[in-house]
């Protein structure tokens, strides 16, 4: 188990500050580790199981499930046997509107980089990177609902109320930036578990994620609410919160309180992001050729690639998880029908941003040790959803996510799913292979990150997950 503890702003807090600050002497050849015989349940950086090789991570969640067999894992048969019947198991979400019809993928595929993946024509720009990005194509869930699937995705609980991923990665590894949280999500959806994709649950409250704006709102307009205070100067502030920790302190009387110490811990940070969050926030010093890189001179990328020019801003600056969504009011890869016209303007929206901050994390030789992660909450079947429409229904049993940098391996394929592109049949990768995987690369054991609740060990694995060892460098 990672260790923290409800002591966290005493000596162990001040030693760290004092450690980062150069003014108290390390022992030489050793980095400093937090006193592992207290619990202390703050944001101070932690020890890993093992040599990490991501520090950070960034998200890129596609809402809605895009199509897989018209992205990024062509299918001959499909062209082969199109408009005939699928004679395979076929399971639907939407029953009512059910066909066994099978569908060509509505984009051609053509081979790129020197691994030679094909990519559709709908992605271009990140077809330009394949040499760096690992294909899971053999990804898979149990829940074809958003909901349960979103939850799956980001808890690893279809139904139940579990820490998110990003809040037991805060928790394991803390933050290397004092000044900011551990874990930063940008302009969230507030359907389909809301915030609990992005919350602690029964974590600490600190470890949750801070949302920047909602889905609803425009990129530019995302902003931390309250982070600034009109009627206090930055030292009656600290005078008001030392006080106050101090009544807490003496409430507490040495007896361990996670909720008490979590709010102490958040009024604490709340305070110190009142001079790191605007300027993070503060795009103006980017020169002109970083925002046509991340297409913020277009008005249909610009959104899109706000979001990923803040992610590579919050990972250079220390921030351990950041999370970025895809999304409005609407869900937007769930097409339906009409899926010529829906993912066709989807892809315009992020193609060029996703590319950019991979060029851009490279560049600035961050992608190294940066894990990128692309993906929907599954992927869609590979026949037609109603009569005379051209949409696909929900497909959780196989689907394709990708990831970049952080410790995977660049121009490769790893998985496959059938013919047909419906069932995940090679090197297969739950969900939770994929969290196992994902925590691997940071440093932890998925088996040892537990925190006790109700009685029993919980972790983001559950009792499962097996890290894909495949796909490490």
């Amino acid at each position: 188990m990672l260790h923290t503890s409800a002591f966290g702003l005493g000596s162990v807090a001040a030693s760290w500050l004092l450690k980062r600050d150069g003014l108290l002497a390390a022992e030489a050849g050793e980095p400093f580790k937090p006193d592992l015989e207290q619990k202390t349940y703050d944001l101070l950086p932690k020890q890993p199981h093992h040599e990490p090789q991501a520090k950070a991570m960034i998200s890129m969640f596609m809402l809605g499930g895009p199509s897989q067999i018209d992205l990024f894992d062509p299918k001959p048969e499909l062209i082969k046997h199109n408009g005939k019947t699928f004679s395979g198991d076929v399971k639907f979400d939407n029953p009512a509107q059910a066909s066994r019809e099978i569908m060509a993928p509505l984009w051609k595929f053509k081979p790129h980089g020197q691994c030679g993946h094909q990519v559709s024509e709908l992605f271009p720009n990140v077809a330009r990177h394949v040499d760096d990005i690992c294909f899971l194509h053999g990804a898979h869930g149990t829940n074809p609902a958003h909901g349960g699937a979103l939850l799956k995705l980001h808890t690893g609980a279809d139904n139940f109320v579990r820490p998110s991923m990003g809040a037991w990665v805060s928790y394991g590894l803390g933050t290397e930036n004092a000044n900011l949280p551990a874990f930063v999500t940008i302009c969230p959806t507030l359907a389909h578990g809301g915030l609990n994709n992005w919350g602690s649950a029964f974590l600490p409250a600190h470890y949750a994620g801070t949302p920047i704006g909602n889905a609803s709102i425009k990129a530019k307009d995302a902003k931390v609410h309250h982070i600034k205070n009109p009627k206090w100067t930055p030292g009656q502030q600290r005078a008001q919160l030392d006080f106050l920790k101090q009544l807490n302190r003496d409430h507490l009387g040495g007896v361990p309180n996670p909720i008490l110490e979590s709010r102490i811990n958040s009024f604490e940070l709340a305070f110190r992001m009142q001079t790191a969050m605007p300027e993070i926030q503060d795009i103006r010093g980017e020169t002109e050729a970083t925002r046509k890189l991340y297409g913020l001179d277009n008005a249909v990328t610009e959104d899109f690639g706000r979001q990923c020019l803040m992610a590579r801003r919050f990972a250079e600056r220390g921030v351990r998880f950041v999370q970025v969504t895809h999304s409005d009011s609407k869900v937007q890869w769930d097409q339906h029908g009409n899926l010529r016209k829906g993912h066709t303007e989807k892809a315009s929206e992020v193609d060029k941003p996703i590319a950019g901050l991979l060029h851009d994390l490279k560049a600035r030789g961050l992608l190294d040790d940066t894990l990128v992660i692309w993906s929907g909450e599954f992927g869609r079947t590979p026949t037609v959803q109603g009569a005379g429409m051209d949409g696909r229904d929900h497909n959780p049993w196989g689907f394709t996510m990708w990831m970049a940098g952080g410790g995977v391996k660049g121009g490769f394929s790893f998985g496959a799913t059938d013919d047909y592109g419906f069932y995940a049949e090679r090197d297969k990768m739950h969900i939770h292979d994929v969290h196992a995987t994902i925590l691997h690369l940071l440093g932890i054991d998925h088996e040892q990150l537990t925190y006790r609740y109700s009685g029993r060990d919980f972790r983001l694995t559950d009792v499962f997950g097996n890290v894909a060892k495949e796909i490490l460098t």
